[in-house]
């Protein structure tokens, strides 16, 4: 018979959502100006097939996001970025 003032006791931990904010790393630093001749810093927005990612992954606000895909567009058409790569990083 179960006693209705006992604690429950579970084997395994509750699992807690514990992750990460996610930050727009322009509004944090204050970028209002991104550069589309700086491949690098743009690489960061861009996976291994030269895919933008989704600002789900980023964590970058709307703004921002549609900023980035237009200096990632303006570098791939002066050829500082590749649009298409097997394995670019």
């Amino acid at each position: 018979m179960a006693q209705p003032n006992s604690d429950i006791k579970y084997l395994t931990p509750i699992a807690v959502d514990t992750k990460k904010k996610k930050y727009c790393r322009f509004k944090k630093s204050r970028i209002k100006y991104i550069d589309y001749k700086d491949p690098d810093f743009l690489l960061k927005f861009v996976n291994e097939q030269g895919k933008l990612l989704p600002r789900r992954l980023t964590g970058t606000s709307t703004k921002y996001q549609k900023k980035v895909a237009q200096a990632v567009k303006r570098a791939r058409h002066l050829s500082l970025m590749p649009y298409v790569a097997d394995l670019l990083k």
